[in-house]
């Protein structure tokens, strides 16, 4: 399960912020990725829509790298 996460999460960056394949690691932070508070809300309703994940304000402060935020998804769909 948490590869199709990470490949979702992926495809979301690649394709809707355009943020090149060879950056995507897990210990890549969104902002090395050039994206922004607002870029990062903006994903998770894209998750909460395609995975039905909803991550929270507070779920956020925690999300730093790509490894984080798959964990975070992770726990979220556990618990749903």
């Amino acid at each position: 399960m948490a590869q199709d996460h990470t490949t979702t999460l992926f495809a979301i960056l690649t394709d809707t912020f355009a943020v090149p394949v060879d950056e995507l690691t897990p210990s890549a932070t969104f902002e090395s990725l050039g994206l922004d508070s607002l870029d990062l809300v903006e994903i998770t309703l894209i998750l909460d829509e395609q995975l039905g994940v909803k991550l929270e304000d507070a779920d956020l402060e925690d999300i730093v790298t790509l490894a984080d935020a798959i964990a975070a998804i992770d726990a979220k769909q556990v618990l749903a």
